[in-house]
């Protein structure tokens, strides 16, 4: 397995977006947010999404005030809306 991610890392490196795909979709399954981090920040906005659901789900404000100052529109949309479920308004 660490030589297919491997593979597949450097594959994502040179532009192969099959393989940036398949990165994306195989650290979801994983939860490795690291993963998803790293390929949020080289642009893949499947990644970015994972990390929003993902921090949604845990209610975790610190990690989508940092997607949404990254300019996640749908961080800032699931930021506000745990900020006012939790302010009761």
């Amino acid at each position: 397995m660490t030589d297919d991610l491997a593979r597949l890392r450097e594959a994502a490196a040179r532009g192969d977006r099959d393989a940036e795909d398949q990165l994306v979709e195989l650290a979801g399954e994983r939860c490795d947010l690291d993963e998803l981090r790293r390929l949020a920040e080289s642009g893949s906005s499947d990644a970015v999404d994972i990390l929003v659901e993902s921090a949604g789900e845990r209610e975790d404000l610190q990690e989508l005030r940092r997607l949404a100052d990254q300019g996640s529109s749908a961080a800032r949309d699931v930021l506000v809306e745990l900020i006012e479920a939790d302010t009761g308004e």
